[in-house]
């Protein structure tokens, strides 16, 4: 049981010196009692060292070529062994925003130490190495769940590799200004809340569309359908607002947009989704669905037809300019009717998913490419195009109501262009 003592002192060691030796009066930071990972290779090393061979003069070549590949994967050991202590070092210092210095010499000095106290430690076999270091972690774990204070392991290679990776975006949270001045919903049924029965509905994902954490920019945005005569107030024809999606997928927000019942059953406890469409349909609503793109992009032609449109406009490769015309021609055929019928009045349900803003935007590269600015002055041209166009068909058909919103925010754009929007929460403009 002795020779277990020395390797964990040598990672103690390890790890406790450049703890004290960055030790202020005061300070507050929960700190391991040894390295897991020091430990680790200290057992490794002494497993390895074992394997050495002292052959006499009658040795065979053999051997003094075994023993060089010995003392080589020492060596790594070793080198790694000091890279780790880096490691732990500049998490301290970060901690503290303190520079390295002088202090780079610490983990070299330590990590000798450390060699020269398991030199002469009789080795494990490799096999009770994996169950000590096994029980270790077990150990850390379960002292750590009742006295979270004092943790036993440090972990310094996992702490850095958390401290310095790219941290994924978590605004998820709307600030109180926005709040107050918005209709914001922690909900994604915006169509069946919106919807209604008694006219014509046009219903608009805009891809990629989120809300911006510059509120200047949003409302640069809503500008494009004020300065079409929209007024967002309580009597005006334009309601601005947010809300939640479960999933930043364009394939799940055009599917939750178009629910308009969902139950599940008490004995079978399946889930029954009857969808806006098929209940429009029912009622002799003509149901449309465009999209500017393959039908195969996101699966569309596994469900678009499930969930209750008539009529469905694929397009291999148009743009929204070409999909907003052929939207314009659907709306104006059935206006048309509408004017020389006596009487009656035929109705729509129409479904459009743009594509403009859909990244990798053309000219970046793939879709991590490029800076953040040249990611949103592209991004922002193409979007605004998209809002324009979508504002004019608005004017066009006052009689006919407009629900617009984003069906998620830029997930496919480099991450330092994502980082300047809220996570999962998208815009959503009703109008007429």
């Amino acid at each position: 049981m002795m020779r277990l003592i020395y390797p964990l002192i040598a990672s103690a060691l390890i790890t406790i010196v450049p703890f004290l030796v960055t030790f202020e009066k005061g300070q507050d930071i929960v700190r391991g009692l040894f390295g897991f990972e020091e430990f680790t290779l200290l057992l490794l090393f002494t497993w390895v060292k074992s394997g050495l061979r002292h052959p006499g003069q009658s040795a065979k070549r053999e051997e003094s070529r075994r023993n060089v590949l010995y003392y080589v994967a020492m060596f790594f050991i070793v080198v790694v062994m000091v890279v780790v202590a880096f490691a732990d070092l500049s998490n301290l210092l970060a901690i503290k925003g303190w520079d390295m210095g002088w202090r780079a010499v610490l983990p070299i000095v330590t990590c000798c130490f450390a060699v020269v106290m398991v030199w002469k430690v009789p080795a494990f076999n490799f096999p009770t190495i994996n169950l000590i270091v096994f029980v270790s972690l077990i150990a850390h774990l379960f002292a750590y769940n009742n006295y979270a204070e004092q943790p036993l392991a440090q972990f310094p290679v996992i702490n850095y590799l958390d401290r310095t990776a790219p941290k994924p975006v978590e605004r998820k949270k709307l600030p109180e200004d926005f709040l107050a001045k918005y209709d914001v919903m922690d909900s994604a049924f915006i169509s069946r809340r919106f919807l209604d029965s008694s006219r014509s509905n046009v219903l608009i994902l805009v891809e990629s569309w989120g809300i911006l954490l510059d509120n200047e920019r949003f409302e640069r945005e809503l500008d494009v359908f004020r300065q079409k005569g929209f007024v967002d107030s309580s009597e005006g024809n334009m309601l601005v607002g947010a809300h939640s999606r479960m999933y930043s997928r364009t394939r799940t927000a055009e599917r939750e947009d178009l629910i308009f019942n969902m139950v599940r059953d008490s004995v079978t406890r399946l889930r029954d989704t009857t969808f806006i469409p098929q209940v429009l349909g029912a009622s002799g609503v003509g149901t449309y669905f465009l999209f500017g793109g393959d039908s195969t992009e996101q699966w569309r032609h596994w469900y678009i037809r499930n969930v209750g449109f008539q009529n469905i406009l694929w397009n291999e490769e148009h743009n929204d300019a070409e999909m907003s015309a052929k939207l314009d021609s659907v709306l104006g055929t059935v206006q048309l009717a509408n004017d020389s019928a006596q009487g009656l009045s035929a109705k729509i349900f129409a479904a459009w998913t743009t594509r403009d803003t859909k990244f990798p935007l053309p000219g970046l590269g793939g879709n991590y490419a490029g800076s953040a600015d040249a990611n949103d002055s592209a991004y922002t041209e193409r979007l605004m195009g998209s809002l324009q166009m979508i504002a004019d068909l608005a004017r066009r058909y006052p009689n006919v109501r407009f629900i617009v919103q984003g069906d998620h925010e830029p997930i496919l754009s480099p991450l330092s262009f994502q980082e300047r929007f809220y996570k999962r929460w998208v815009p959503f403009v009703v109008l007429n």
